[in-house]
């Protein structure tokens, strides 16, 4: 690892767009996201790993982004709810099932449960109460209680489409 006062490179592709950056080695993946890419997507809440808000995929896995240097994330392929379609007007059934079942309120936790729950979703089906509230577990939302999120999990979850 290099000196934390060190510029580093990073070269990862992010939302399908490969980035080649300097960035500080003590920069979080969230605040590169955020302020040296401008996909303000990700939220930074606790900034301890505890509320998942920043919850981005890196490699296929659900990652905090908070909790990991940007320069961890060198040669990954990183997601954001920025790519998770093409066309910023169009929404992902797990999005769509979201909205419908009304399992967002006033959003700040929004990206990182359709992160957590699309890498989950990639993994397997969701067919149970129990296992979509597992799936829900990792993230904190202090708006709508956790209903409308298990109702359009569970909604999507028997699918195997890109979510």
């Amino acid at each position: 690892m290099p000196d934390q006062d060190e510029p580093v490179w990073v070269d990862t592709t992010v939302n399908g767009v490969r980035h080649e950056e300097v960035v500080d080695a003590r920069t979080t993946l969230a605040d590169f996201l955020r302020g040296r890419l401008r996909l303000t997507g990700t939220h930074v809440g606790c900034e301890h790993g505890v509320c998942g808000a920043c919850t981005v995929i890196v490699d296929g896995a659900a990652v905090r982004s908070c909790l990991m240097l940007a320069v961890q994330a060198d040669g990954a392929v990183v997601e954001t709810v920025e790519g998770l379609t093409d066309d910023p007007g169009d929404l992902t059934p797990l999005q769509d099932a979201f909205s419908r079942h009304h399992a967002v309120q006033c959003g700040f936790c929004t990206s990182g449960f359709l992160m957590s729950t699309t890498a989950a979703l990639r993994e397997g089906p969701v067919t149970d109460e129990a296992q979509a509230r597992d799936v829900l577990s990792g993230n904190i939302c202090r708006c709508t209680g956790y209903t409308g999120m298990v109702a359009a999990l569970l909604e999507v979850g028997g699918t195997r489409d890109d979510h």
